[in-house]
């Protein structure tokens, strides 16, 4: 807990960082009273022009329509007790609404308690005829429906929080924390081989519960503490089948699964021990355990294997030790170690859950998995001279992979795996950074970094081509990363910055497993400005850009509309991003300041994709050896403006004036066929449509009274 909180901006609180005091005449005040805290009251209105589906998808302000703003900052302080209590409120008259409230005596005692709300609103319009959304039984209509109504998933979270805390005397402290989050809604979901369109129901609560103890002394410092959570899910199944016109059920119920309750407690110990005035080290101990034995949901009809059990019976010990050490060696040299052991070992028991009557081909057993994780780190830094420094280090990860091994066939391949699997693997990491102050205005560094993971063999799956496959998690990988920073103030007023990364993989294949990732890279540069034009006008400015770009291989058989029984895909997606902000703030006139914000975003998504033998399409997407339409970009783009004005009325009371324009552009092809036509779950059944405005504006016009006080 500290003794005091700061008041963040907010989209509707800005006024406390952008509206300034009011330069009238006064007395400059005493030393006491510029000690004292301040508090302040904004309340207002706001009201935006049309609906923002996309951009106002967490911030509660969504639909068109008037809006109550209201945001406070109370702050008190007894000087003779060393007392503070402060209430921080913000967007009370909105969904997002968030409070906290804290009574502190410096250095004795402190409680606290926090209420928030955190709502999600899709953006995306559904159009249905599936009943019970929502709900933990939903039908779904056969033939496919012509009459649809609208429907929009959506969600809140209402949290709760209090805390404790307590000095105990001689450096050792005491803090207890609580936390119950409620969450409530639906989601887009599905069920079925072919897309047929359904809602997951949402209603769990998450309870968290944290106690520490710690003690700081001169040499030695450590802290001991518990942590435990909880998660309540109020549904566990969802009871789907397909109804006729007349609403009577045509099929049996399609169960769909959703996540069980489990709850998770673990103890820990970190701290720190300074050896010398040069010399610290610290360590950190924790376990973990993890539990989920609810009932498995199973629905009516569902065939189990007769001996799988009727509790998961699951868990998950994590047991994690940690020591470093940090040393100043000489004026010049300085140096840390670190080393890490993580094992993630799930006891969860082994047991049979499908065996068909035929026999055990596509039997189905559970398949708890460990990891032991292994890792050491060494970096050192060298003073060259007054303005250069070098920076050199390397770390490393062993880790070992189990998997239960579950139904072997005659040639020892196991009949459930369907992906490939390692062992083992391993991950080696080097990196030199140089650092200069080039001049009294000029500082930069430059980075290189060079990673490689490999491993054994992979083992086999039950489908041939699957084990063409590196998975891309698991699979040999060479990175290389290059980072280069400038800091320049050519002027007094002008400060800028430059950041430019690269970084780029290159996967292991080869004719034996020759698909999955091959390569990619990423880069990133940026540039900051900020500049002041004079005591009262400030400009700034920033643009960045980045790209990452991936190139993997795919395989296409007969069956997929290709001509050949195995055609190659290549598939060379790339991502690019463009930002650009500006702001302008400064004193209009003696009483009046403002200011103008403007934010410019652009991503571009590229999914080129060719096939080869050329004869089989040449252009992926391909229908019976045909070409047809490939598949295009999706541009997504951004315009965000506010203007912003303040006039002092008093020495304490001013107006804040707002105008926003939001915009934004899509031409997102993904609930689209291709001809253009709006997507559609199930041809035969269903006929849910899903919608989104490709263009979205929308104008805020806002009022605030602000009222500040001591």
């Amino acid at each position: 807990m500290g003794s005091k909180r700061i008041f963040k901006l907010t989209a509707l609180c800005a006024a406390l960082a952008l509206a300034w005091g009011p330069a009238l005449g006064q007395e400059e005040p005493s030393a006491a009273e510029l000690s004292k805290p301040e508090s302040v009251v904004l309340v207002g209105l706001g009201y935006w022009t049309d609906d923002r589906p996309r951009l106002g998808v967490y911030d509660g302000m969504q639909e068109k329509g008037p809006y109550f703003l209201l945001d406070a900052l109370i702050s008190r302080r007894d000087d003779a007790t060393g007392t503070w209590f402060t209430l921080d409120a913000r967007n009370l008259g909105l969904d997002s609404r968030e409070f906290r409230a804290e009574w502190l005596r410096q250095g004795d005692i402190g409680v606290s308690i926090e209420y928030n709300q955190i709502p999600y609103a899709s953006p995306y319009t559904v159009m249905t005829a599936t009943q019970g959304l929502g709900t933990s039984m939903q039908r779904t209509p056969t033939p496919s429906a012509t009459s649809l109504g609208e429907w929009q998933a959506g969600t809140m979270r209402e949290g709760w929080s209090a805390g404790f805390y307590k000095s105990l005397g001689g450096g050792t402290d005491f803090r207890v924390s609580l936390k119950n989050e409620h969450k409530e809604g639906s989601r887009l979901w599905g069920r079925g081989g072919a897309p047929e369109f359904a809602a997951e129901p949402i209603d769990s609560d998450t309870r968290q519960l944290e106690a520490v103890v710690s003690h700081a002394g001169k040499a030695f410092q450590i802290q001991a503490g518990y942590y435990g959570s909880s998660y309540t899910n109020r549904n566990s199944l969802v009871d789907t089948a397909n109804i006729n016109a007349a609403g009577t059920t045509l099929t049996n119920p399609f169960y769909l699964s959703l996540p069980l309750d489990n709850q998770a407690h673990q103890l820990y110990v970190n701290g720190g021990y300074n050896f010398t005035e040069r010399t610290r080290g610290t360590f950190k101990v924790a376990y973990t355990r993890a539990t989920q034995d609810e009932d498995i949901p199973v629905g009516t009809g569902v065939a189990v294997f007769s001996g799988a059990p009727t509790h998961l019976d699951g868990r998950l010990d994590t047991t994690l030790a940690q020591l470093g050490v940090s040393s100043r060696a000489t004026s010049n040299l300085s140096w840390l170690a670190s080393l890490r052991y993580y094992n993630a070992d799930e006891k969860t028991p082994q047991y049979r859950v499908v065996q068909p009557a035929g026999g055990c081909g596509t039997c189905v057993d559970t398949t708890p998995l460990a990891f032991k994780t292994l890792s050491g780190k060494l970096e050192g830094t060298y003073r060259l001279t007054a303005g250069t420094s070098l920076i050199g280090g390397f770390e490393y990860a062993d880790q070992d992979r189990r998997v239960p091994v579950g139904n072997l066939n005659a040639a020892g391949v196991d009949q459930q795996r369907y992906v490939p699997w390692r062992v083992e693997l391993q991950e080696l990491t080097y990196y030199v950074q140089g650092r200069r102050s080039l001049s009294e205005t000029l500082n930069g560094s430059i980075r290189y970094g060079h990673s490689r993971r490999d491993g054994p063999d992979f083992t086999l799956t039950n489908e041939a081509q699957s084990d063409l496959i590196n998975p891309i998690h698991i699979a040999d990988r060479d990175r290389d990363k290059f980072r280069l920073m400038l800091d320049w103030s050519p002027l007094q007023a002008l400060t800028l910055t430059f950041n430019a990364e690269y970084a780029r993989d290159e996967y292991g294949h080869s004719d034996a497993r020759p698909y999955g990732l091959l390569e990619g890279s990423a880069t990133l540069y940026s540039i900051d400005a900020a500049y002041s034009i004079s005591e009262n006008w400030q400009v700034s400015a920033w643009y960045s850009r980045d790209n990452a770009k991936a190139t993997q291989l795919g395989q296409r058989n007969a069956n997929a509309g290709v001509a050949t029984a195995e055609a190659v895909k290549e598939a060379n997606l790339e991502d690019i991003g463009d930002t650009f902000g500006a702001g302008l703030k400064g004193t209009i006139a003696p009483r009046l300041k403002g200011g103008v914000d403007l934010l410019l975003s652009k991503n571009v998504n590229k999914y080129p994709e060719t096939i080869t033998p050329t004869g089989a399409g040449g252009v992926f997407p391909v229908t019976g050896g045909v070409t047809t339409v490939p598949l295009p970009d999706i541009q997504n783009k951004m315009t965000r403006l506010k203007l912003y004005a303040s006039y002092a009325l008093q020495k304490q009371t001013e107006v804040r004036f707002d105008y926003w324009y939001d915009r934004w552009q899509t031409d997102d092809w993904s609930w689209l066929f291709a001809n253009g036509s709006t997507f559609t779950y199930g041809t035969t059944t269903d006929g849910t449509q899903v919608l989104q405005a490709p263009k979205q504006s929308a104008n805020f016009f806002g009022v605030r009274y602000i009222s500040r006080f001591q």
